[in-house]
Order: structure tokens, then sequence, then C-alpha cells
């Protein structure tokens, strides 16, 4: 009778523990899928506003091509406005010569033609003489009429560069009326897209609390159930649990190459101290990236991505590759493969050296933030 009590007891026992496990998974299962749901929405702003970003900068060069543009015809317009002047001129003095000959003509009549008629010595010098007179007459009229089109020539060309500048400075308008609008699209989209964050850095908080006490609860019941057989000499000691601390955070695990892998390692180097939070702080950011659709979907093309990383084009990564990165760099590599991240970071995909004054998350002579 002893001994069946002892069975009932146990199995009772066995059957609270299995009902609280089941009770504590439906909760983490919940937090799972509302941090999966507020990732998803995160990941989808964070596109939007870098295609917003882009647009920005897009107009920002539109304008500040238009805004040269300007000023190239505002210059031209300077260069045809003395041009201009200086062939008003030119027909006022070409007109005030002709007047004057006019006048002269006028006050002395026809005798002096006639005197200068008659005084030639033969008649090729009288056909010379009065060819002079009509030709000088000639003169002054295609002068004048030359003059007149050269200013009408300037005039036109005026008009157009005025009217080019006029269409140039309305673009330059809208563009900035776009810009505007665009900029305030995105501060929108920022806000929306930190309220987001904030919803899961907190959602992440409580599938980590929820997760701490499931582990607490498992361990709970495998002590109960130890206890309630140690009796019989034949109870196994159970798992003893792998808690990684309240700094880390697991995530999917990968297969990469060992090229790859050594990569991982050698860049982390690159950019951290050798200690294990802040270089796995560095390659929090580089898987961030590599599972983001934002980047390139592997480790190398992460890395090589243009103008990301200062260690590839100083070639400071090729060395610490040709000599090996350290054990420690392998180890955090390797563990940032299988899915460790450091909670703090977790949301990061960029960082700079502290010196920069960047707001952030500060991780040995690092801050790490979210965006641009």
């Amino acid at each position: 009778m002893k001994n069946l009590n002892k069975r009932w007891l146990q199995s009772g026992i066995a059957l609270t523990c299995s009902l609280a496990v089941i009770l504590t998974v439906i909760p983490v299962s919940a937090d799972n899928d509302k941090v999966n749901s507020l990732e998803s929405q995160s990941s989808s702003l964070q596109s939007e506003l870098q295609g917003i970003n882009s647009e920005i900068m897009e107009l920002g060069e539109q304008i500040s091509d238009t805004e040269m543009q300007v000023e190239m015809l505002n210059s031209e317009i300077a260069r045809t406005s003395d041009e201009l002047a200086e062939a008003e001129a030119n027909e006022a003095q070409q007109y005030e010569d002709m007047k004057d000959r006019i006048k002269y003509m006028y006050e002395h009549g026809n005798t002096s033609m006639l005197e200068l008629l008659f005084s030639a010595e033969d008649m090729a010098d009288f056909l010379n003489k009065a060819d002079f007179i009509e030709n000088l007459s000639t003169y002054d009229r295609e002068a004048l009429n030359d003059l007149k089109a050269i200013h009408q020539t300037i005039e036109d060309e005026q008009d157009d560069l005025k009217l080019q500048q006029a269409s140039l400075t309305d673009l330059e308008t809208q563009l900035k009326s776009q810009k505007s609008e665009l900029q305030a699209k995105a501060n929108a989209t920022s806000t929306s897209l930190a309220d987001v964050q904030a919803r899961l850095d907190a959602a992440k908080a409580e599938q980590a609390a929820a997760l701490a006490a499931d582990a607490e609860s498992r361990g709970e019941a495998a002590t109960e159930t130890s206890a309630s057989g140690s009796s019989g000499n034949s109870g196994s000691s159970g798992n003893s649990g792998s808690s990684g601390g309240s700094g880390y955070i697991q995530s999917g695990s990968m297969s990469v190459s060992t090229d790859d892998l050594t990569l991982l390692a050698a860049m982390i180097e690159c950019e951290a101290y050798q200690k294990y939070d802040g270089l796995l702080a560095v390659a929090t950011v580089i898987m961030n990236r590599v599972e983001s659709p934002l980047f390139p979907n592997t480790i190398p093309g992460v890395i090589y991505a243009k103008g990301q990383f200062e260690p590839v084009g100083s070639a400071r990564l090729n060395k610490v590759i040709s000599r090996g990165p350290t054990a420690l760099s392998m180890r955090v590599a390797q563990d940032a493969i299988n899915g460790v991240r450091l909670a703090s970071v977790a949301d990061c995909y960029y960082f700079l050296y502290e010196a920069s004054g960047r707001d952030g998350v500060v991780v040995h002579g690092n801050v790490f933030f979210q965006s641009w």
C-alpha cells in the first residue's frame, strides 16, 4: 500500500509539472507571434523609410543641378545684357554719324556735290566720285540696318534666356516643395518606426521574461521529479539548462562555409576590442543585416558591400585573414552563426566609433544604432 501511494504521489507531481509546462508554452508562443508581427512591421517601415530617403537624395541632386543651371543662365543673361548695351551704343553712334552727314549735305546743298563731281580730272575720276557719293548713303543705311539686326538678335537671345531662367526657377520651386513633402513623410515614417520599435522592444522583453519563467518552471519541475524518485537510487540527474545570461538572446542559426566563418571572425576583430560582448555586438549587426531584406543575404555580401566597412578598403581585413583571427574572435563568430545575439543591440544595423558623438547603445568603444 505504501508503494502504491508513493506511485500515485509521483504520478500526480508529474501531471502537475506537465500542465505547468503546457501552460507556459501558450504565452511564449503568443509572445513569439507578437514579436514576429512587430519585426515584420519594423522591416516594412524601414524599407519604406529607405525608399523615401533615396527619393529625397535624388531630389536633392536635381535641386543642386537646377540651381547650377540657374546660376549659369544668370551669368549668360548678364553677358547678353552687356552685349545688348554695347549694340545699342553702336546703333546710337551710327545714327548720330548719319544725321551729321545728312545735316551737312542739307546745309551745303547740291553745290558741294557738284563741286566734288566737277573737280574730277577725267571721266574715270568723275565716276568714282559719283559712286562714292552714292555708296556713302548706301553705307549709312546698311550699317544702321545691320546694327538694328544685331540689336534684335541679342534682345531675342536675352528674352529666351530669361524664359529658361523662369522655367528653371519654377522647377526648382516644385522640387523643393516635393522634397519638403517627402521630408514630412519621412519624419512621420520615422515616428511610426520608433513607435513600432518601442513596442517590439517591449514584446522582446516580455518574451525574454516568459522564456525565463518557462526555464525556471522547468527547473523546479525537474527538481521535484528528482526529489520524488530519490528513494530508489535510480533517478536521472536532469539537464542543467544553458542560460546565456540576461544580456543575450537566441536567434536562428545558419550553416556557413569555413571561409565565411573566418571572414566574420576577422571583421569583428578589426572592428571591436577583444572583449566577448564587444565582438558579439559587431557580429550581431552583421548577422542582422544578413537576415534583413534591406541588405545582402550572405556574410561576404554584407561585409564587402561598397563603403560599409572601413577595414575592407584599408586592407586591415586582409591582414587579419592572412594571419588568422584570434581564438576569441573565432568563438564569438561561431556563436553568432549559431544564433547568439547581444540583446542590447539586437535591433541595430549600424555602428560607429564611440567618439563619433552619435546617440545609441555603447558597447566597448563602439556606438550602435538602428538607422542613419
